[in-house]
Parts: C-alpha cells; structure tokens; sequence
C-alpha cells in the first residue's frame, strides 16, 4: 500500500496544483469583463463532446491495457509486446468512423437538437481536432499507469492542459488573440500536444514499445480481449454518455443553452474540487489492482477497496462544506458575473453525489479489472436507463438544477448496485464506524462556522472561515484517526525532517 500511498499523495498534489490553475482560469473565463457565458459554457461542451468521441472510438483500449498488460510483461521481451500498437490503431480507425457519422449527421445535431445554442454551429468543426486529441492522450495515459507513471500522466492532465489554457485566456484577454475563434483554433489542438509529449517521454525512458506482429499473448488471449473490450467498451461509453449528458441536454432544452450550460459547468468545474484524491487514487491503483487480481490476492484488493474509500470520504467531505459555507461570498468578492450565483444550488446536489462517489471507495476499478468486468456493462446500462430520462425530465422542469438532481438520484442507485455486488461476490465493502465519524465530524464543523462566521462578507472573512473550518476538522480528524494513512506520512515527514527520534 505504500507505494499507492506515495504516489496518490505526489499525485494529489500535482492535481490539486493543477485545479488551483482551473480555478485562476474558471475565475478569468467568468469575471466581469472576461469571456461570455456561452464562450465559457462552449469551452466546456468541447470537453463533453470529447468525452463521447473518445467513449465510442476507444474501442474498450484502456481496459484492455489495464486488464492484460500484466500478462504481457510477465511473458514476453518488451520489443514483443504489441499491445500499445493495437491501443493505439483501433481507436484512430474508431475515431474515423466518429469523424465520418459526424459530419454526415452534422444538421440533425447542430441545427434540430442544439438549435437553442449558436455557438456551438460556428465551432463545430474544432471539436474533431480536440476529441481526437483527447482520445490519444487517454490510451496513451493508461499505458503510463501500467508503466507506474502515473504521476507523469497526472501532471500533464491535470496541471500542464491548465496551464496551456491559462496562457491562451491572458493571450486573449491582451489582445494578442485578436478573438473567440482565434482562441478556439489553439485550444482545439491542446490535447494533441499533451498526447505527443507523453509520447516522446517513453520513448525517451525506454518504455514505449510498438510492434506489429502479433504476439503470442494476443493470439493465446484473443477471445477474452474480444470479450472483455465489448463489454467494457459499450459499459465505458453508456457510463460517459451518462457522465455528461447533463451539460448537452442543457445545451439542448434551456432557452439561451449555452450560456445556461456555463452556468452549470461553473458548479461542476467547482465540484471537482472534491475528486483530486479520486483521480490520483485511481491512477496510483489500477497497477496494483490488475496483478492484485491476477495473483487472486483478495485480501490486498479489499485493503485497496478500504483505504479509497475513507481517504476519499474524508477529502470530499471536507471539500464540500468548504466551498458551501463561501460560495455566495466568493462570488461577490471575486466580482465574477452576477448570474453564476445561480449554479450554487446545482453545486449542492453535484457534490452530495461526488460525497457518494467517492465514499463508495474504487469499485468501478476494482470490478473493471476482475473477471467479473461484464458486470461494469450491466450496471452502467442501469445507470444509462436511469440518467437520460431523469436528466431530460427534470431539466425541462427545473432548468440547470435538474441535471444536478438526475445525477444524485442515478449515481446514487449505481453505486448501491455496485456495492451490493462486490458484498455478495467477495464479501467486501469498503464501510467502517470510522464512515459515520467523519459525516459527523464534517456536520459538526460546518454549524460551527455557520454560527461564528454566518454574516460576514469580504476576502478576509473567507480566509478566516476556512481557515477555522480546516483548523477543526483537521484536529477532529487526527484524534478520531479517522484514515490510516495520515499517521505514516506525519512519521515520514517528521524523519525527513528531522523532527523527533
């Protein structure tokens, strides 16, 4: 566990550095002055419209890199290993077929469903470029896991694509992008440029190896890589589809979508937040838990399956209450457009079910790399059936909030499903005395700071409450020891350090 330990903890620092730039760039995109609603909700939509090309031209690649590359390493040379070469061709001939269904159904999207958003017909065509980009770098990106370089991959994710965005919004905010479009035609090929030097990276480390011939780990596993990757490709595809239907169908069905859809990517981009430790647990854990399946260690994997969940818990939390007690505040104090304070109530419904997600521990990974990965498919059809309707439904009833609530409600169901499943299977569930602790203990410091700091408004009054705030939890947290983890980094710290013995 420690070395998922070590690199969740330099991975989580790398994202949390990486959401500090998207919080500086969500703050320029939306202050007064800045860039519109639309152009702020259209950036966005490109990365919603990614995520589905990616879903469908993926062919299932990054499971297949994440369930077999362990048996490629342990019986063939690494000049023989041809699984990179086939993660990477079939998704460039998936993306085509995506490319070709695209253009040809291009007035049915744009002009019949998307009619409510303009914008999005004018840029268009720049959604290729990005989607295509996006689809290299996150087969690339599993291939880096497995290579245990996840904190290479988290740092051109998370930190290097933000800061790129950055210097594109200053650029354009000088006048040296003399427009949108300008600013668009950069964009557009960000991930392409990521994919490229992820590329040249392994290469230059000795880990990226291509070969055509077919190796003799291909053709002895051949019907189970079939199998696993239509499983899991069309699992991946409703799950993503379901991910982001709620940014598209707002798009689709409010009047002024685009703009509506910037208010709500605000709540969301803001609610990410509370998955750094998530995204950098995920791809610490997939090595581990890929052998750990393969040598049938299942006392390690419910190890896994119980440390994600509580550390996860315990930052989402914490996370979430942070940015509830000062969202109303930090609006005002940072001057962004009055009309965003409408996404807090969308953050509210968007973070309980991240609190959800994120408590329920590794699941989707830790059944994504069974033998039991038809399941995944199963259960992300159930999240589909339930997700599109309820996001169509609530969302012509309630406007932005109704995607939010869709979500809580189906997400909710998904993860119950999936928690009743790894009970029944293995008897593993990630839940502890410790779970309720740490739901109290973030309930308690909230009302505490709701009491003291209620009517208080200005910069200074948001660095005090949160400061109070993370003072209480942080000493609730070490004397309930509440994760196991936190006593072993203080240790190491301190003898780096040289505090103590």
């Amino acid at each position: 566990m420690s070395t998922i330990r070590r690199q969740s903890i330099i991975s989580s620092v790398i994202v949390y550095f990486g959401f500090a730039l998207g919080l500086l760039n969500t703050y320029l995109y939306t202050r007064q002055g800045g860039f519109t609603k639309a152009e702020y909700g259209l950036t966005n939509t490109f990365i919603a419209f990614a995520s589905i090309m990616f879903s469908v031209a993926s062919i299932g690649m990054p499971a297949y890199i994440g369930k077999f590359f362990p048996y490629y390493r342990s019986n063939l040379e690494p000049k023989q290993r041809d699984i990179l070469s086939w993660a990477l061709l079939l998704p460039c001939a998936g993306f085509l077929l995506v490319s070709v269904l695209g253009l040809l159904f291009k007035d049915v999207l744009v002009n019949r469903i998307f009619n409510n958003s303009p914008q999005l017909l004018e840029y268009y065509y720049w959604t290729f470029p990005f989607g295509f980009g996006y689809l290299l770098f996150m087969v690339m990106e599993a291939y880096a896991w497995q290579q245990r370089r996840a904190v290479l991959s988290n740092f051109l994710k998370e930190v290097v694509f933000r800061f790129m965005v950055t210097v594109l919004i200053v650029l354009t905010t000088l006048g040296v992008i003399r427009n949108f479009e300008g600013f668009i035609g950069i964009y557009a090929f960000l991930y392409l440029v990521l994919f490229l030097f992820l590329l040249l990276k392994l290469r230059q480390d000795g880990q990226l190896h291509l070969s055509l011939k077919i190796s003799k780990v291909t053709r002895r596993f051949k019907r189970k890589i079939v199998t696993l990757v239509s499983f899991v490709w069309g699992g991946s595809l409703v799950y993503n589809v379901a991910n982001v239907f709620d940014g598209i169908v707002i798009a689709a069905v409010v009047p002024d979508g685009m703009a509506q859809a910037g208010i709500f990517y605000l709540a969301q981009n803001i609610s990410s937040l509370m998955q750094a430790p998530q995204r950098a647990v995920v791809s610490a854990a997939m090595g581990p838990l890929s052998e750990a399946w393969k040598r049938k260690d299942y006392g390690k994997i419910n190890h896994i399956y119980h440390r994600s969940s509580i550390n996860q818990l315990i930052f989402a939390s914490a996370m979430f209450c942070l940015i509830w007690i000062n969202f109303e505040d930090a609006i005002s104090t940072f001057r962004i457009q009055g009309d965003f304070i409408a996404a807090k109530w969308v953050f509210f419904f968007i973070g309980l079910y991240r609190i959800i997600d994120m408590g329920t521990g590794l699941n989707a990974q830790i059944i994504g790399t069974s033998n039991f990965w038809r399941f995944e498919f199963i259960s992300g059809l159930l999240l589909l059936g339930l997700s599109l309707p309820l996001n169509w439904a609530l969302t012509r009833q309630l406007g932005i909030i109704g995607p939010a609530v869709s979500n809580l409600i189906a997400f909710t169901v998904y993860n119950l499903v999936r928690y009743i499943f790894l009970w029944r299977k293995f008897r593993m569930q990630p839940f502890t005395s410790k779970s309720l602790y740490t739901l109290l203990l973030t309930a308690g410091c909230y009302f505490v700071c709701v009491l003291l700091f209620e009517h208080y408004r200005g910069f200074v009054w948001i660095m005090i409450r949160s400061a109070v705030f993370c003072l209480l939890f942080a000493t609730g947290m070490l004397m309930l020891k509440l994760s196991p983890d936190v006593q072993p980094v203080l240790a190491t710290l301190k003898k780096r350090l040289g505090i103590g013995n």
